[in-house]
C-alpha cells in the first residue's frame, strides 16, 4: 500500500487512497440498495394488508436470523479473507433482490393469493437477515485493511457519513420511485445497485488475514469478542445508547402509515418525507469532514441523540406536512452525528484481529435494532395507534439520554482527541 504523507485536520486525508474511494462507492451502493429495498417492500406489504403489524413482521423476519447468526458470522469473518467473503454476501443479496423483483411483477404473481405473496416476501427477507449478519462485520473489518492506522479517524468519518447518506437516500428514492415507476421497477433499481457494488468490489485487492489465533475454537473466539465489548465501557455505552435510540425512535418504520392515513400525501409525499432525513445526513457529512467530532465526543453524542428524540416526538405530534418534513430533517441531522461518532469510537477502540466479532456485536446492538425497532413500532402502533407509538418511542429515547448523562460521567466526559493523536503518529 502506498504511503501518503498526511496533514493534521486534512478533511480529505482518507480520500487520497484509491481503494478507500472504491470502498466508499461499494458501501454506498450496498447500503443504498438494502435501505431502498426495505422501504419498497414496506410499502408493498402495507398496500397488500393495510395492517401496521405487517410492517413490524418485516423487521422481525430480518432480525431473527440477523441476531441469531451474528456472533457466528463474526467468528467466521475473523478467520477468513474479507474480499472473498464479501463477494459471497453481495451475491446472496443480489439473488434476494432479484427474487423480490419477481414477487412484485404482476405477470409472475398475477394468479397468486395475497397470503402466498406475503409469505414469499417474508421468506426472502428472512434469508436477507442471514446475509446481513455476515455482511456488516465483513465491511467493518475490510475498512481497516485498506488504509493505514493513522488515517482511521478520518476514514471512519467518511465511511460513517457515506453509510448514513446511503441509509436515508435509498429510502428517499424508494418513495419517489414508487410514485414514478411503481414497486416492481423500483426493485429492479435495487438489483442494479447490488450489481454496482459487486463491480466496485472487484477493484479492491485481496487482503491478508490478521488474526494471531487462527484455528481458535468458536467458543473461545466468541467469548473473547463478547468479553471485549462488555468490559470496554466506552464501546458498550456507545452501542447501548444508539441501540435504544434506534429501537424506540424508529418512527420511519411507520412512514407508510403517516403518508397514507394521517398526513394523506400519497407516494409523492412519502418520498419527500423519506428524503428529509437524507438532507440532514448530507449536511452532517459535509460538516463532519471539516469540523472534528472526536473532541468532547461523549457530550456531542448525548446531545445528538437527545435532539433525535425530540425530533421524533415532534414528527409524531405534527399534523402539518412541512412541519413533519422539518422534524425528519432534524432527525437525520442528529442521527448522522451520532453514527459518525459511534463509528469513530469503534474504529479507534477495536483491535484489528477482533474487528469481525466486534462488528458482529455492533450489528446486534445497532444494525438489527433497526428491524427490531420496526417491529416495536408496528406492534405498538397496532396497540396504541401510530401517533402514540411514535411519541412513546421518542420519549423513551430522551429518558435514556438523561439517564446515561447522569449515571455515566466517564461516557459523558469522553474525548477521543488523545486516541486520534496516537493514530496520527503511527507511520
Amino acid at each position: 500500500m502506498e504511503e501518503i504523507k498526511s496533514t493534521k485536520r486534512d478533511p480529505y486525508q482518507a480520500l487520497r487512497y484509491r481503494e478507500f474511494n472504491v470502498f466508499l462507492l461499494l458501501r454506498f451502493a450496498i447500503v443504498f440498495a438494502w435501505s431502498m429495498q426495505f422501504i419498497v417492500i414496506e410499502w408493498e406489504v402495507y398496500s397488500l394488508t393495510k395492517n401496521p403489524l405487517s410492517l413490524g413482521i418485516i423487521g422481525l423476519m430480518e432480525i431473527i436470523p440477523a441476531v441469531s447468526m451474528s456472533l457466528f458470522a463474526g467468528h467466521i469473518v475473523d478467520q477468513r479473507e474479507k474480499k472473498s467473503l464479501l463477494v459471497k454476501c453481495i451475491l446472496g443479496f443480489s439473488v434476494i433482490s432479484f427474487g423480490l423483483f419477481l414477487l412484485t411483477w404482476p405477470k409472475v404473481v398475477g394468479g397468486w393469493s395475497t397470503h402466498l405473496i406475503l409469505y414469499s416476501i417474508y421468506a426472502l427477507v428472512f434469508f436477507g437477515g442471514i446475509v446481513r449478519s455476515f455482511m456488516g462485520p465483513t465491511i467493518f473489518s475490510l475498512l481497516s485493511l485498506i488504509i493505514p492506522k493513522k488515517v482511521y479517524p478520518n476514514a471512519a468519518t467518511w465511511s460513517s457519513s457515506v453509510w448514513q447518506i446511503g441509509a436515508v437516500m435509498g429510502p428517499a428514492l424508494a418513495g419517489f420511485s414508487i410514485n414514478w415507476i411503481g414497486v416492481h421497477w423500483s426493485m429492479c433499481l435495487v438489483f442494479g445497485f447490488s450489481i454496482l457494488s459487486l463491480i466496485a468490489l472487484s477493484q479492491i485487492s485481496q487482503k491478508p488475514i490478521i488474526n494471531p489465533k487462527m484455528g481458535e475454537s468458536m467458543k473461545d473466539s466468541l467469548m473473547e469478542g463478547i468479553t471485549f465489548v462488555f468490559k470496554n465501557k466506552i464501546v458498550l455505552g456507545a452501542l447501548s445508547l444508539d441501540m435504544i435510540a434506534v429501537l424506540f425512535g424508529g418512527a420511519v418504520a411507520l412512514l407508510p402509515v403517516f403518508a397514507q392515513d394521517i398526513l394523506k400525501v400519497g407516494s409523492e409525499g412519502f418520498g419527500i418525507l423519506r428524503a428529509a432525513p437524507a438532507v440532514g445526513a448530507f449536511i452532517t457529512m459535509l460538516v463532519s469532514a471539516y469540523v472534528p467530532l472526536y473532541e468532547n465526543a461523549g457530550k456531542k453524542l448525548l446531545i445528538a441523540i437527545f435532539v433525535f428524540g425530540l425530533s421524533i416526538i415532534l414528527f409524531g405530534l405534527s399534523t402539518y406536512f412541512w412541519l413533519s418534513v422539518f422534524a425528519l430533517f432534524l432527525s437525520g441531522l442528529a442521527d448522522g452525528i451520532s453514527v459518525v461518532i459511534r463509528q469513530t469510537i469503534l474504529q479507534l477502540k477495536t483491535p484489528d484481529h477482533m474487528r469481525g466479532r466486534v462488528g458482529a456485536v455492533n450489528s446486534i446492538f445497532v444494525g438489527s435494532s433497526n428491524e427490531l425497532g420496526a417491529f416495536e413500532s408496528g406492534a405498538t402502533a397496532k396497540l396504541m395507534g401510530a401517533v402514540t407509538s411514535v411519541v412513546f418511542g421518542g420519549s423513551v429515547t430522551l429518558l435514556t439520554v438523561i439517564f446515561t448523562a447522569l449515571k455515566s460521567p466517564t461516557f459523558r466526559n469522553l474525548d477521543l482527541k488523545r486516541d486520534m493523536d496516537e493514530h496520527q503518529k503511527l507511520e
